[in-house]
């Protein structure tokens, strides 16, 4: 797929020459042709001359996708394979093998489309407009790589309603298996890690969240003999890692009945559920009650869904943020431990951090920061996106 349709931008300040793949509404200045939704068009900086090629989509604000920094290079079959091959070559250099995120939109040059690898099944979701229409591309190219036992579409995302595309999950190749585990086992050596189900069809975004994998890992020194309070548990990531690290108790709260009944299922599969309980709650109300009853965990961790999905809510996320933090460091004793994290892309890590400080002042608190974790080298950043640093996880000890 080439194209001879020009479109002229104003790129001033050099974002898209400098590698950021949006072209955004108010850059457009000028169009040399009718390209049809979806089509590919070639991209011009009105003083600077050429910036490649890129899908073009009149109903978003994000008007480009750029695809390749090439005039002529096809965005085709070799394309797509060419470029899932690259991106699982850098996850295998890492040990990835298994379980992990085969390819991370814009961070791997494929504006839009993800893909994750739970076994021999694939999950792949195509947000923009002309890569959904490459999808039979796409999948061709993961079975010549893969040889998969199953091709999922997990395109049910609210933000494909931006791009004007419908929400839709199924099936597009084999059979997924009646029930499928992946082993978390992270970094990479001999000795295993804890099993997880993954429900591809259903489960929350692919399937299973791969992105904290290494901040799992970093709780390690945490754990052993201690009480383990895991908020916003979701299917028992981090609280089934406790366990195994040797936490003598270790209760998770969520407010999803699938993800609690997951949870359990997981703690069984682990042979953890001695020490794993979890129960349906809302996290917020749960350490209301628990400060005025005087409770305190060694450990508490707190890994809530983005409250911040938008810029225009951040201010509403940074009370969120705050507020959670500040109930739970009120249950833990001097010198234990808070784990808090943000998904959210438009909390800054250094503003994740104040908020999280102007909560331990509001408590009377002080906090010492034990490690800081961000995404594993399968959710790479690219220096060039901003957006594509998303995930803050600290550490702290709290005095």
């Amino acid at each position: 797929m080439t194209t001879s349709v020009r479109c002229i931008i104003n790129d001033t300040r050099g974002r898209v020459r400098n590698g950021h793949p949006w072209v955004f509404d108010n850059q457009v200045l000028r169009l040399d042709g009718l390209p049809a939704p979806g089509d590919l068009v070639q991209v011009f900086d009105a003083k600077r001359g050429a910036l490649g090629q890129g899908f073009f989509n009149p109903r978003s604000k994000i008007r480009i996708r750029m695809m390749t920094r090439s005039l002529e290079e096809p965005v085709d079959q070799h394309y797509f394979t060419d470029r899932i091959r690259s991106a699982w070559a850098h996850r295998e250099r890492f040990g990835y093998r298994s379980a992990a995120r085969v390819l991370f939109g814009d961070a791997d040059g494929v504006p839009a489309l993800v893909i994750d690898k739970f076994n021999e099944v694939l999950v792949l979701q195509t947000l923009g407009l002309g890569v959904d229409r490459c999808k039979p591309l796409i999948v061709r190219s993961l079975l010549e790589l893969f040889d998969p036992v199953a091709v999922v579409e997990r395109n049910d995302a609210p933000v494909r309603e931006k791009e004007g595309l419908d929400q839709v999950k199924g099936v597009l190749y084999g059979t997924v298996p009646s029930e499928l585990q992946i082993e978390e086992n992270w970094p990479p050596d001999s000795s295993g890690g804890p099993r997880f189900l993954v429900d591809v069809l259903n489960g929350q975004k692919t399937g299973h969240f791969l992105d904290q994998v290494a901040n799992h890992s970093a709780i390690r020194p945490l754990c052993a003999g201690a009480r383990v309070l895991d908020l916003f548990t979701h299917t028992g990531g981090f609280a089934i890692h406790a366990a195994r690290y040797g936490a003598i108790e270790v209760k998770g709260l969520d407010i999803g009945v699938d993800a609690v009944a997951t949870a359990q299922k997981n703690a069984m599969l682990n042979g953890c559920t001695e020490q794993c309980h979890f129960e349906v709650e809302n996290v917020f109300d749960h350490l209301s009650r628990a400060s005025a009853a005087g409770r305190k965990w060694d450990v508490i961790i707190l890994d809530p869904p983005a409250f911040a999905k938008s810029r225009a809510v951040l201010d509403k996320a940074i009370r969120g943020y705050n507020e959670i933090a500040l109930r739970a460091m009120k249950c833990i004793p001097s010198g234990g431990y808070l784990v808090t994290c943000s998904c959210s892309q438009h909390m800054g890590a250094e503003l994740f951090r104040r908020v999280t400080a102007d909560a331990a002042l509001d408590v009377g608190r002080q906090v010492r920061e034990i490690h800081y974790g961000t995404q594993p080298p399968d959710h790479p950043i690219h220096w060039s996106i901003p957006e594509t640093h998303y995930l803050k996880c600290l550490i702290l000890q709290v005095l």
